[in-house]
């Protein structure tokens, strides 16, 4: 081959190799680069759409099946296969339908380390089996993981370093208050909660999608200047694994453990139930004997668990055996009431589910020294987290947002609550839930049986999980370009992740 015909084969293969590169990079980013969750995730979706989209593999396929027709120029269909999955690459980045990840240090020695070897099995297929350089774009997934293990070693020496540092600042924090917050949903509402409501204490709190171990350190470590001796620190805490609220409150050292609910959510990645409760119980088992735990009374796993601690443990709820408990528990236009004694509350927070969260945070304050009265007054003026449950009018159409997360808990909240709109028309839009390892089929037919007599309309983003809630259900749509929107006046529950975008296809 001619030197520039090779320079310029090796800039074409590249460029076609990019798209599923950087999507695959985004996707495993958002897994937090954890090899379980990406798996588990591209189990659930599936690897081909998700990756390659449904144009590719067919250019791909009929790039190498016209390189084996009888007068047809092998090296011209070669590269008018790669130089058209390259134009395909450029053109999602043009119209930025192109995903890709945050540029940390991370992503950029991934792809860049990516990319690099790439180029060089690019050359050595050039040499020998110049045909085969279309599957390259395919195997992207599996050059990018090779990286990856080979970055492993570093990337652990700098973890423990980062987490190291972490410990050492809290530590130093003598008379620090901190507040750890963890459960299967509920926790960045409550976290929310704690914030506005004891802002007066200017605590420090942990940012949106800031609840691993990692994450947590680098935070510490951003205000390792601002923090005194007795900072008041919110600090949520998530787990895919047994250990990690362990580890987690080795760098957080919490004084006080909350504990909002425990359900089947990521069941997958933990193995089983005992797995997952023994998980979230790390926090309370973390407490020093003169801490002080909240647990929801409401949820049997919880009170399970709160036997573990070896500090008092306060149970909140709405069932009556609890120390903290709501009564007269209303839904209104504006948010949730109720009554804790002969003092009412008024939350702009919708959902009875979220009682619990607020009980949880009322019971904090209180354990802080706030006056129940003071609580009350505060908690009118708070502002819901976007897309966690938050309701809101869209060109006629009022829409439940709870796209930030997804558990089984949320999704039969949202069902419940939807059940008792005065609207006529009602729409469910949601991807469906995943990590729920065995018990994933079931799980949505159930909720496909809950939603029968609620929603009149039911929109999957994809196929997956759509046929198991069409067995309780009954017919389900799959979401399409042409879909139709729905009516003004209606109302459009959406549940589970997805973007604006997404939800902005069925509003009027």
């Amino acid at each position: 081959m001619h030197i520039y015909f090779r320079v310029l084969l090796i800039g074409i293969t590249l460029i076609a190799c990019l798209s599923p590169l950087l999507t695959f990079a985004n996707l495993w980013q958002i897994k937090e680069w954890r090899v379980d969750r990406l798996r588990e995730h591209l189990r659930a979706e599936g690897m081909l759409r998700q990756l390659y989209g449904r144009v590719r593999p067919v250019i791909i396929l009929c790039g190498l099946g016209f390189l084996f027709v009888p007068g047809i120029s092998r090296e011209i269909t070669l590269v008018g296969t790669l130089a058209l999955l390259g134009v395909l690459t450029l053109i999602q980045k043009v119209l930025k339908k192109q995903s890709e990840p945050v540029w940390t240090q991370k992503a950029c020695a991934v792809v860049f380390l990516t990319l690099l070897l790439d180029t060089l099995l690019i050359v050595v297929l050039m040499e020998r089996v110049p045909l085969l350089l279309p599957l390259i774009i395919l195997f992207q997934p599996d050059v990018a993981s090779l990286v990856w293990l080979l970055l492993w070693p570093v990337d652990r020496v700098l973890k423990q370093r980062t987490m190291t540092k972490a410990i050492h600042i809290r530590s130093n924090l003598k008379n620090a208050h901190v507040i750890g917050i963890t459960g299967s949903a509920g926790k960045t509402t409550t976290k929310e909660l704690l914030a506005h409501v004891l802002d007066e204490k200017n605590p420090f709190v942990t940012p949106a999608h800031v609840n691993s171990e990692m994450g947590v350190s680098k935070w510490l470590q951003s205000k390792v200047n601002t923090l005194e001796e007795d900072a008041l620190l919110i600090v949520e805490m998530g787990a895919y694994r047994k250990g990690e609220i362990k580890q987690l409150c080795k760098i957080a050292q919490p004084t006080m453990g909350v504990l909002t609910l425990i359900g089947s959510q990521h069941i997958a990645l933990f193995g089983s139930q005992e797995e997952l409760c023994d998980a979230k119980g790390e926090l309370l088992e973390a407490l020093p004997d003169d801490g002080q735990g909240f647990v929801n009374a409401d949820n049997d796993f919880c009170v399970k668990i709160a036997e573990k601690a070896s500090c008092p443990v306060m149970r909140v709820g709405t069932g009556g055996s609890a120390e903290l408990e709501a009564t007269d528990i209303e839904e209104r236009g504006t948010g949730i009431h109720f009554k804790i004694g002969d003092v009412s509350f008024d939350v702009p927070l919708h959902g009875t589910h979220n009682v619990t969260n607020v009980l949880l945070t009322i019971a904090v304050a209180e354990h802080l020294g706030m006056s129940r009265n003071a609580i009350a007054q505060k908690l009118q003026s708070f502002q819901p987290p976007n897309r966690t449950f938050t309701v809101r009018e869209v060109k006629g159409v009022t829409v439940l947002d709870d796209t930030h997360n997804a558990s089984i808990a949320s999704f039969r909240a949202a069902i419940a609550w939807a059940r008792n709109q005065p609207l006529e028309h009602k729409t469910l839009l949601t991807p469906g839930l995943i990590e729920l390892g065995p018990k994933q089929d079931q799980v949505h037919t159930e909720l496909g049986t809950l939603a029968q007599r609620v929603f009149d309309r039911v929109v999957f983003l994809h196929e997956k999980n759509a046929n198991a809630f069409a067995k309780g259900f009954g017919e389900v749509e799959i979401l399409r370009k042409n879909s139709a929107p729905v009516q003004e006046g209606s109302l459009l529950v959406c549940e589970g992740r997805m973007t604006d975008a997404t939800m902005h296809r069925l509003l009027p």
